[in-house]
């Protein structure tokens, strides 16, 4: 992880920053890619509408930020850790993950 954000402050996809982890979680047995198809369809109605320039001046909107408490990830990643994230929704208005 730590080679992943080595150059955060050199890539839009960091908001041309340095990252200071705040949590880390282990998975197993689930590819990255659907990884993070479920946190996109999870917490598509908290995903931040920004465009910034990144470092040669073109603008870049980040698909990677949402804004939402960081309980809530962890409840994400325990339904995902469980195999029952599919039956659950984030709903901003109530802060909360719910059950379909």
């Amino acid at each position: 992880m730590k080679k992943r954000i080595a150059n955060a402050k050199h890539d839009a996809t960091y908001l041309l920053a340095d990252v200071e982890v705040v949590a880390t979680y282990k998975l197993f047995n689930i590819n990255r890619t659907k990884l993070e198809k479920i946190f996109h369809r999870v917490l598509a109605p908290v995903q931040i509408d920004l465009t910034i320039q990144d470092r040669f001046g073109h603008p870049v909107q980040p698909k990677e930020w949402f804004l939402v408490p960081l309980e809530i990830i962890s409840q994400i990643v325990s339904r995902i850790s469980d195999g029952t994230i599919g039956k659950y929704n984030y709903k901003p208005e109530t802060v909360s993950l719910n059950f379909l």
